[in-house]
C-alpha cells in the first residue's frame, strides 16, 4: 500500500499546482492539502505496518473517493484530468485488490491473478495514456505558440497597415499639394510664354513696319516731288498758251505726260508694298500657299535692312543677293516663313554691326565691311536658303543651345531668346529643316531646308 499511496500524495499534489481555483470551489484547495497529508499518513503506515490495517484501508478508501471526486466532479480542471484519469485505473484496482485482500480473503485468493493481470494493463494503460497526454501537451503548447504567434504578427499587421494608411494618406496630400503648384507654376509658365511669343511678335512687326514704312517713303517722295513739278509745268504751260507758243506748249505737255507715268509707276509700286505688307500680315497664319521664296526673301532682306536703318540712323551694312532663277514656287505659310526670314537676318544684321566683327577683322588684317548675304538653291526634292554673315561667329560651346527657348547672346532688354527657337518650330512644322554652321572669328551662315516637289 505503500507505493500506492505515494503515488497517490504526487496525484494530489499535481492536482493542486495545475488546478485553476474556480469560484463554485474556495475549499478545494486546502482539502487537496489535507488529502495528501492522508496519502503521507497512509503511506508511512503502511510502510512500517503500523496500526490496525482495517483503519489504513478505510482512509486509503475515503483517499481514493476523494481523487474520483477531484476528477470527476471539478469541471474547471483541465491540464490535470488526462493524467488523473490515466492512472485512475491502476490505482483504483490496486485498492479494490486491497481491500478484497482485508475482507474477502478466501475469495479474493481465486481471483488474485486476475487482479494482477488487470494491474498489470492498468500501469500499461497509465504509461501509455501519460506518454500520449504529454505528446498532446506539447502539440497543444505549439499550436499556443503559433496561435500566439499570429495574433502578435496580425496586431503588427494591422499596426503596420494602420501606419502604412496614415503615411499613404500625408504622402498623397503631399502629391496633390505638389501638384496643385505645379499645375499653377505651369499655368504661370505657359502665360509667360506665351506673352514671350508675342513681345517677339511685336517686336517683329516693329522692324518689319519700320521697314514697310521706310520703303513706301521712297516711292511717295517721289510722287510728291514728280506733282510738285507738275504743278510748275502746269504755270509754265499756262504763260505759253497765252504767247501762243505751240512748241513750248508741246513741249510742257509731253513732260507732264512723262512725269505723269512716274507718278503712277512709283504709286503702282508702293501699292505693291502695302498689298505685300497686309498679304504678310494676314491672320490666316495656317493656311499653305504657292509663295515665290525669291521674291520673300527679298521682300524681308531689305525691309530688315530698312527697318534697322529706321531705328539706328548710324547703322549701316552691305547685303547681296544670290537667288537661284530656277526655283520653282513653295506650299509654305509666307507669314510664317517671312518671319523666319526676318529673324534670321536681323541677327546676321546684328552679327556684322558689332564691335566684335569689326574687332575680328581688324585681327584678320585689312578693312571691315559688313555684310549680310542671301542665297536660294534649288536641290533634288529640297530648297535651301541661306542667310551668311561676315560676323564674328559663335563659340562653340553654345552651338548646342542656340536653338534653345529663352536663350540669347543678346544684352538684357535687347532679345527675348525665343526668335531661333519659333524660327526652329516653324520650319520643322513645314516639314523642313533648320541648322548651324559657324566658325568663329570667319562668320555664321543658318541654312533652310523645305521639301519641294
Amino acid at each position: 500500500m505503500a507505493l500506492e499511496n505515494l503515488i497517490a500524495f504526487f496525484l494530489l499534489n499535481y492536482l493542486r499546482k495545475n488546478f485553476d481555483k474556480p469560484e463554485p470551489f474556495p475549499n478545494t484547495n486546502r482539502l487537496l492539502i489535507i488529502g495528501m497529508a492522508v496519502a503521507a499518513f497512509l503511506g508511512l503506515l503502511g510502510a512500517s505496518d503500523v496500526g490496525p490495517r482495517f483503519l489504513t484501508s478505510l482512509l486509503s478508501l475515503l483517499l481514493m473517493g476523494a481523487l474520483i471526486y477531484g476528477i470527476l466532479t471539478l469541471p474547471s480542471f483541465s491540464k490535470g484530468r488526462p493524467i488523473v484519469a490515466a492512472i485512475l485505473p491502476y490505482v483504483s484496482i490496486t485498492f479494490l485488490a486491497e481491500f478484497g485482500q482485508i475482507l474477502f480473503p478466501s475469495t479474493y485468493s481465486g481471483v488474485e491473478a486476475l487482479f494482477e493481470t488487470a494491474e498489470f494493463f492498468a500501469f500499461i494503460w497509465a504509461v501509455a495514456q501519460w506518454w500520449i497526454s504529454r505528446r498532446q501537451r506539447k502539440a497543444l503548447e505549439v499550436q499556443r505558440l503559433i496561435a500566439e504567434q499570429k495574433e502578435r504578427e496580425l496586431v503588427l499587421t494591422e499596426k503596420i497597415k494602420a501606419q502604412l494608411e496614415i503615411e499613404v494618406a500625408e504622402r498623397t496630400a503631399d502629391l496633390t499639394k505638389q501638384k496643385e503648384e505645379l499645375e499653377k507654376a505651369l499655368t504661370d509658365l505657359k502665360a509667360t510664354q506665351e506673352q514671350l511669343i508675342l513681345a517677339e511678335k511685336m517686336a517683329s512687326l516693329g522692324e518689319l513696319t519700320a521697314g514697310i514704312a521706310h520703303e513706301i517713303q521712297n516711292p511717295l517722295n517721289f510722287v510728291n516731288n514728280f506733282s510738285e513739278l507738275n504743278h510748275e509745268l502746269l504755270d509754265e504751260l499756262e504763260q505759253a498758251a497765252e504767247k501762243g507758243d505751240t512748241d513750248e506748249i508741246k513741249e510742257i505737255i509731253q513732260d507732264l505726260k512723262n512725269n505723269e507715268e512716274k507718278i503712277v509707276s512709283h504709286g503702282k509700286r508702293a501699292e505693291g508694298i502695302v498689298k505685300s505688307m497686309l498679304q504678310h500680315s494676314r491672320k490666316e497664319s495656317g493656311k499653305k500657299e504657292p509663295t515665290d521664296i525669291n521674291k520673300l526673301a527679298d521682300e524681308y532682306l531689305r525691309l530688315s535692312y530698312h527697318g534697322l536703318r529706321a531705328k539706328d540712323k548710324s547703322f549701316n551694312a552691305t547685303y547681296k543677293t544670290d537667288f537661284d532663277p530656277n526655283l520653282p514656287q513653295l506650299e509654305v505659310v509666307s507669314q510664317d516663313i517671312g518671319r523666319v526670314l526676318l529673324n534670321l537676318i536681323n541677327n546676321a544684321f546684328y552679327a556684322v554691326g558689332g564691335k566684335e566683327a569689326k574687332e575680328a577683322a581688324q585681327s584678320r588684317g585689312g578693312e571691315y565691311v559688313p555684310t549680310v548675304t542671301v542665297t536660294t538653291k534649288k536641290l533634288p526634292k529640297k530648297v535651301e536658303i541661306r542667310v551668311i554673315d561676315n560676323g564674328p561667329g559663335i563659340p562653340d560651346e553654345i552651338k548646342d543651345k542656340i536653338f534653345q527657348p529663352f536663350f540669347t547672346t543678346k544684352p538684357t532688354g535687347q532679345g527675348t531668346g525665343l526668335g531661333l527657337s519659333l524660327s526652329y518650330d516653324i520650319v520643322k512644322g513645314h516639314g523642313g529643316e533648320l541648322r548651324l554652321q559657324s566658325d568663329l572669328g570667319k562668320g555664321t551662315e543658318f541654312v533652310i531646308s523645305l521639301p519641294s516637289i
